[in-house]
């Protein structure tokens, strides 16, 4: 049997249904990170083995021994101290399921790839682009450690910019899946034409939302979220004056509860008003659907994070709160392709002689 691969013409929707798969996953281990944090679970695994930790302990040893290694951390001892085997196992298995999801999402990427490019099927300029997704991918286990051994020193807790790091670079993961997805589906329809380009609404509108997940991050690192329980005001106020200051002043962007929630609360409605412009846009090119589906979302998720503070951030809102910011940049990146799509339709060829527009 030849081991040669086959030439086989591309394959674009097979990919981009593949795509949307693992952005699904991608979603899935956004939604059990934000659990994993809520429930502060994250240092329950105190060690990093990318192979053997794929077999979560088995047997009364094995659980002694990971319970054991546990309580020589930070947290264990001054947070957890006297904690019972089997409350560590609580914690510990939304720990070992976010880091499985990873293992199986890092699997689910990287053999259907070597597969589509040993058959010869990805289009051509797509490749480099997917290997740049399996690279983030990989870059991401490693931040996800160094987030977690930033609380295995000497504080009970993982840095609140590391966090940061590690969720945003989750969502420019999920963010690039779905973007090349939706071209290869429009490749697929169409038969031609290259990738659609961003339109400009989309990019402020992208920026802001990525703005905003920082500040998420930061809440969720800082447990900012616990600060006021109220809304609209903080309290009595719609800023507490009373509230301490650091030095330098530009430290209260990051390392501040109060300044940090007080921004996250109102970056908010910048955010809609972005969502606004691009649904009107979508909306006046026929994408109606898309434009109806970004509003929903933002208006969703500005009312999940109300009921999250108002709750004193129950885990589930809270959680919801995560996931639907995940889907609201799906809504984003809908939108923006299907303008995207409609404006390079209908762009005038640039090659000398000819302005005739493109065929849709």
């Amino acid at each position: 049997m030849s081991l040669e691969p086959r030439v086989s013409p591309s394959r674009p929707r097979a990919i981009a249904l593949w795509l949307l798969a693992v952005a699904g996953l991608v979603f899935l281990m956004v939604v059990v990170g934000g659990i994993t944090r809520l429930t502060e679970s994250g240092l329950s695994i105190v060690r990093w083995e990318p192979l053997s930790g794929a077999l979560p302990p088995i047997g009364e040893a094995a659980w002694a021994a990971e319970f054991a290694a546990y309580r020589q951390s930070p947290q264990y001892q001054l947070i957890n101290s006297g904690m019972s085997l089997e409350d560590f196992k609580n914690i510990y298995f939304w720990e070992y399921v976010h880091r499985l999801l990873g293992r199986i999402i890092g699997l689910a990427f990287a053999l259907p790839l070597l597969w589509f490019a040993w058959k010869r099927a990805i289009p051509r300029g797509y490749g480099w682009k997917l290997g740049v997704i399996l690279a983030l991918g990989a870059l991401q286990g490693a931040i996800g450690w160094w987030m977690v051994a930033s609380g295995l020193v000497d504080r009970p807790d993982v840095s609140h910019i590391r966090l940061a790091v590690h969720l945003l670079t989750a969502l420019a993961i999920f963010a690039a899946t779905l973007w090349v997805a939706l071209d290869l589906l429009r490749l697929a329809r169409a038969g031609a034409g290259g990738p659609v380009r961003m339109p400009t609404a989309a990019i402020w509108l992208l920026s802001l939302l990525f703005l905003q997940y920082l500040f998420g991050a930061y809440v969720a690192g800082l447990d900012a979220g616990y600060a006021f329980a109220s809304w609209p005001k903080m309290g009595d106020q719609w800023f507490p004056t009373e509230a301490p200051l650091l030095e330098p002043f530009l430290r209260n962007f990051a390392d501040n509860p109060i300044v940090v929630q007080f921004i996250h609360r109102w970056l908010a409605f910048a955010v809609a008003a972005a969502a606004l412009v691009l649904a009107r846009a979508a909306w006046r090119k026929g994408h109606w659907q898309s434009a109806a589906a970004l509003i929903g979302a933002v208006t969703v998720q500005i009312l999940l994070g109300i009921f999250t503070l108002l709750s004193g951030v129950e885990l589930w809102i809270a959680a919801s709160h995560q996931g639907m910011a995940v889907l609201l940049l799906a809504a984003a990146l809908v939108a923006a392709h299907r303008l995207g799509g409609e404006e390079r339709a209908t762009a005038p060829s640039l090659e000398p002689g000819r302005l005739k527009e493109e065929p849709a």
